[in-house]
C-alpha cells in the first residue's frame, strides 16, 4: 500500500485516515478511483444532512484588493460550534472571494463554477467537503456581489 496516496486522499477530502485507507484498499489502490468515491461519498453525506435545520451560522465578506467589488454572504450551520471553527471561517472565506472572482449571477451558477482555489472540483463540491468535514448542514443562505 502506497501511504503517500493515502496521505493525499486524507489531505484532499477531510476524510478519515481509516476511511481513506479503506477505501484505497477498495479500490485496487488505485488513487483516482479512491478519490471519485471519497468524493462520492462526500456528496452523499450532504445529501442527507440538507434536510436538517440551520439554527446558527456566519455573515461574511471579502472586498478584492482594488476596492471595485465585493461580497456580502449569509451562511448557515446548525450549531455554533461549526459557526466559531476557524476552518469553517476560512472555507466560507474563500467560496467568499470565489463569488468576487467569478461573479456568479446566483447560487445555481455559483455551483457549477469551477472553484477557484481547486479547479479540480466544482464550489458545490468544495461545499459537499466541508459538509462532510464538519458533520453539519451548510447552506449558503445568500449572497449579494457589489461592483464599480
Amino acid at each position: 500500500m502506497n501511504i503517500e496516496d493515502v496521505k493525499k486522499l486524507r489531505q484532499e477530502t477531510g476524510a478519515g485516515i481509516t476511511d481513506c485507507k479503506q477505501i484505497y484498499e477498495s479500490a485496487g489502490e488505485n488513487y483516482e478511483k479512491a478519490l471519485e468515491i471519497l468524493k462520492s461519498k462526500a456528496a452523499e453525506t450532504a445529501e442527507k444532512k440538507s434536510a436538517r435545520e440551520t439554527k446558527a451560522g456566519i455573515v461574511d465578506s471579502y472586498i478584492h484588493g482594488n476596492g471595485k467589488a465585493g461580497v456580502l454572504m449569509r451562511v448557515e450551520c446548525e450549531t455554533d460550534f461549526v459557526a466559531k471553527n476557524e476552518h469553517f471561517k476560512t472555507a466560507i472565506h474563500d467560496i467568499a472571494m470565489h463569488i468576487v472572482a467569478m461573479s456568479p449571477s446566483g447560487e445555481e451558477e455559483l455551483f457549477v463554477q469551477q472553484f477557484i482555489k481547486n479547479p479540480e472540483i466544482t464550489v458545490k463540491d468544495f461545499l459537499n467537503d466541508l459538509i462532510a468535514k464538519m458533520g453539519e448542514n451548510i447552506k449558503i443562505d445568500q449572497f449579494v456581489r457589489f461592483e464599480i
